[in-house]
């Protein structure tokens, strides 16, 4: 049996990291260690990761940095690294073991948002999911990898966004990397917040500065101060 080492960096993000951990202990199949990368230095995130028994780190609030900070602590054989927000599938450790199984040295799950659903959600996550085949799936759904491969191929990048990219990139020059059918479900605050349409074009407008060489440092203090992160 494989042993599964989730990382989670969180940052003023408590109310859904409880949620998140309390659906990580009713799992059939549990995961081995779970380690929490707080970037708030919070007394509350504190709190809650006593409570539910995991391993708490403080960190400087940079998500890459959060993450490689995480894996770094970890010592199971598969890393999975979940955002505080995320709501899980029913069984999702035993169907990152079956990707294992077929050879898959990582992967990721299939894009939905959490409920409430309004009717744009049935358009973006087809579209979700064509833009993970020719592109890269980004940290909100689930990302698992070998830890060895993992290290072999550097980790995520020290970014506050896009700090995925690289590993995903190099995931698949080295290995299987599976998308999986399991979904995690994602919340859909931000899209309620902003609006489904213009929250979905900021991320792209974020995406395409990306590739077009914006730094992620510059992205991020650029946008965050026109948009709600």
């Amino acid at each position: 049996m494989l042993n599964f080492s989730v990382i989670i960096p969180c940052f003023h993000d408590e109310e859904k990291l409880a949620y998140l951990l309390a659906q990580l202990q009713k799992l059939p199949y549990r995961p081995w260690e779970i380690i929490v990368v707080d970037a708030a230095n919070s007394e509350s995130c504190a709190e809650i990761c006593t409570q539910f028994q995991a391993q708490r780190i403080v960190s400087e609030p940079c998500r890459g940095q959060q993450l490689l900070t995480g894996a770094a602590q970890a010592r199971g054989d598969i890393l999975w690294f979940l955002h505080a927000d995320a709501q899980l599938s029913t069984d999702p450790l035993t169907a990152m073991t079956k990707a294992i199984a077929q050879g898959a040295t990582g992967g990721y799950f299939r894009f939905r948002f959490a409920a409430p659903r309004a009717w744009p959600a049935f358009i973006l996550e087809p579209m979700v999911a064509l833009r993970c085949r020719i592109g890269v799936p980004y940290g909100d759904q689930g990302i698992f990898v070998a830890r060895p491969v993992y290290h072999q191929v550097g980790g995520h990048a020290p970014w506050p966004l896009f700090e995925e990219v690289p590993l995903v990139r190099a995931m698949r020059r080295v290995g299987k990397f599976l998308p999986l059918t399991a979904p995690i479900f994602i919340d859909p605050r931000r899209w309620q917040r902003d609006g489904w349409w213009r929250r979905t074009w900021h991320n792209r407008k974020l995406a395409l500065n990306f590739m077009c060489g914006v730094t992620p440092q510059e992205l991020a203090s650029r946008y965050h101060s026109k948009i709600g992160s």
